[in-house]
């Protein structure tokens, strides 16, 4: 995995907190002796703390503290693991608040939406606490007589959970809640810029009473930290979020072990308007899609593709409320888009922006954002472009920031083309009032979520989230479907008929 922080020395900054893993039940120090710092993405002068760099050895203890604790959790009645995971998920609830307002700090969202990703993790707390209760299996008439057959779940062991940061604490409980109520043991790392995050999730899981080992964090780099996770013979699963080239190289590593690998990776989504489109409507869906988050989600609407005819009318509309954004940090009510995560981001978008254009017209944005209050954070303009051509760069790249490329097309078969011709296939929407266009967009859109008259963003949680072509590797999230990452099947026969039967041979005549 390649990741980039930076070190130093514990004693370096002694006014900080520093922050240590949690292993086998117990606040710990990494064996290297070494820390990391958090800063504020709106403010880097504000330094969060100091968190642990984590080293392959750190890694192996947890291993062993889940190994060990596994034995234990997985002959725990799932119904009672539920009941962990509700005590959890109400923990959030009450500290929703201070959480928010932590993630905001730490990620740079506005605080609406950081009380959105908490209500995230909430909800699929609750969600997969009632699976403690459910968990179907099949039970289906045997071919035999006197013979009972069914199947149920079975946990694999050790799940290796490793997420991003641009939902901290949404994502990390999409992957933990369904592992957990299975009756795995977890090793989570998390992104190394938002761990502060993910040890205020961790000390939220220990009070609720997972117990010992069931929950392991170790923070540090993914050259380190990540690596050693899915190289691990005694880590049968892994669940990923994140970059694609990331997620490839993970696939490959942990295919060496025939581990099973979940891999929700990269998008392009895109957003069709026609001509019949509500274009209040759909500028809303736009402009909250394209820029919510700073453009920093998966699901993020990065290309609008639309009828000709009403091309300069949603431009108009788009540039108008592009320009009203207001730039700064997240905590103030004042905020519509907050920063970027850091400056690499920045200077990524940037370089995009100047690919955008030489491949279209820039309609406003294209700038980094350095006004009132703005100077010392990673903040960069939204960016709209106009007359990109669906297979020009900016139309296929995943930037992972406010730029949005409109694409012109001439009718709705285009569309559709232009919509489909990307390695992705994460969202997409379709802003229509004719109903047989919408549900020809349900069947034609090459995606794993579609959304009819709403923006790109906004899955919930008892339905599947995932994506199709490089998007990942078929693996669902979220929605009951999340349990098969983190179970195998058992297939049960009881013969009560006292005698030998042979099934599949033909001697019951």
């Amino acid at each position: 995995m390649t990741e980039t922080i930076q070190t130093t020395t514990t004693e370096s900054r002694p006014e900080a907190t520093t922050y240590n893993l949690f292993i086998a039940g117990e606040w710990v120090p990494s064996e290297s002796g070494r820390t990391f710092e958090s800063r504020n993405p709106a403010d880097t002068r504000d330094l969060i703390g100091h968190f642990q760099s984590g080293t392959p050895a750190d890694v192996a203890r947890a291993i062993r503290a889940a190994d060990v604790a596994g034995g234990l959790w997985r002959r725990t009645p799932a119904p009672k693991r539920g009941e962990i995971l509700y005590r959890f998920g109400q923990l959030m609830a009450e500290h929703k608040e201070r959480l928010a307002r932590a993630m905001t700090r730490e990620m740079g969202k506005v605080l609406e939406e950081a009380r959105g990703d908490v209500q995230e993790g909430v909800d699929i707390a609750f969600l997969m606490a009632g699976e403690g209760r459910r968990m179907f299996g099949d039970t289906v008439p045997s071919e035999l007589p006197d013979k009972w057959a069914m199947s149920i779940r079975q946990p694999l062991g050790v799940a290796g959970i490793i997420t991003p940061w641009n939902f901290p604490i949404a994502i990390p409980c999409w992957k933990m809640m369904p592992a957990l109520v299975a009756g795995n043991t977890v090793v989570f790392k998390p992104a190394s810029d938002t761990p502060h995050c993910a040890t205020l999730l961790v000390e939220l899981m220990a009070e609720a009473g997972f117990p010992a080992g069931t929950v392991n964090l170790v923070t540090g780099p993914g050259a380190e930290v990540g690596d050693a996770l899915v190289d691990d013979p005694d880590v049968p699963v892994i669940s990923f979020t994140g970059h694609s080239s990331t997620g490839k190289r993970i696939a490959e590593r942990a295919s060496r072990r025939l581990k099973r690998v979940s891999l929700e990776l990269g998008g392009k989504n895109g957003i069709v308007v026609l001509a019949d489109a509500d274009l209040d409507l759909a500028t809303d869906g736009i402009v909250w899609s394209a820029f919510g988050t700073t453009g920093q989600r998966c699901t993020a609407c990065s290309r609008v593709i639309v009828e000709e005819s009403v091309l300069d009318d949603l431009l108009g509309r788009l540039e108008r409320r592009a320009t009203r954004l207001r730039l700064g940090d997240g905590l103030q009510a004042t905020t519509d888009v907050g920063p970027l995560i850091n400056a690499e981001a920045v200077d990524k978008v940037e370089s995009y922006i100047e690919v955008g254009r030489r491949e279209g017209a820039l309609v406003t944005g294209g700038r980094r954002a350095t006004g009132d209050g703005l100077a010392n954070g990673h903040f960069f303009e939204p960016s709209i472009f106009t007359h990109v051509k669906p297979m020009d760069r900016i139309a296929q790249e995943e930037i992972f920031g406010p730029v949005l490329s409109v694409i012109p097309v001439a009718d709705y078969p285009s569309a559709v083309t232009a919509l489909n011709q990307t390695r992705y296939g994460l969202s997409s929407s379709i802003f229509t009032r004719d109903v047989n266009a919408a549900f020809r967009a349900m069947r034609d859109f090459e995606t794993g979520i579609v959304y009819v008259n709403a923006g790109t963003i906004g899955a919930e949680t008892h339905l599947p989230f995932g994506g199709t072509k490089e998007t990942g590797n078929g693996h669902r999230e979220a929605g009951h479907a999340a349990l098969d990452t983190f179970t195998e099947w058992k297939s049960i026969y009881v013969d009560f008929s006292g005698r030998l039967q042979r099934a599949q041979i033909d001697n019951q005549g």
